[in-house]
């Protein structure tokens, strides 16, 4: 008990809590049946889970813009990617090869295949089941409008998921790379 008669704490007062509770917090918590706590957290993880699920498509690819026509869009960053120390791998030119199997594509589109052959040998020799990924792509489309855009799956992201040498070579080498590639040939 205080001596001095000034109003004690509840932290202080442990003997004005109800029986079993530990602090003020506790006691006050106690009011909730287990019922109404598992709801919550269930729609809590409903919710995050939702929320999650909406999100993704727009975080795991990054497109924008181009400042240049089609085919130089194409041609820079072909160029761009020898700079930067990479290796074009291949370019795909999606409306002729699904035209040629019987298909119709009304917008031109091409992907640009890049390597790093020092990154691509870091993960394969860590990570071979993630041999899917690669070579990186470029897509380089025409919108309704005529816009030329570049796509591309954030591999920041997507390293960081993966963790380990997957992070630190794709979020750590390949990000910045790509970024560096692109630098000058998309809208700010």
């Amino acid at each position: 008990m205080n001596m001095n008669n000034q109003e004690q704490s509840p932290v202080e007062d442990h003997q004005s809590l109800p029986s079993g509770a530990c602090c003020p917090v506790v006691s006050a918590a106690r009011g909730f049946s287990a019922k109404s706590v598992l709801l919550g957290l269930a729609a809590g993880v409903l919710l995050t889970a939702a929320s999650g699920w909406a999100l993704m498509p727009g975080m795991m690819i990054k497109n924008d813009e181009s400042r240049l026509g089609f085919d130089e869009t194409v041609a820079a960053i072909q160029e761009k990617v020898t700079e930067q120390g990479w290796v074009v791998s291949g370019v795909r030119d999606f409306q002729k090869s699904v035209t040629a199997q019987g298909g119709k594509l009304d917008h031109r589109v091409k992907l640009v295949e890049i390597c790093h052959p020092k990154y691509a040998s870091s993960v394969l020799n860590s990570d071979r089941h993630l041999a899917t990924l690669m070579p990186c792509a470029l897509a380089v489309y025409e919108d309704n409008e005529g816009r030329v855009h570049v796509s591309r799956m954030n591999v920041g992201l997507m390293g960081r998921m993966f963790g380990g040498n997957v992070s630190h070579v794709m979020a750590g080498q390949v990000a910045p790379d790509e970024e560096a590639i692109l630098a000058g040939i998309l809208t700010e």
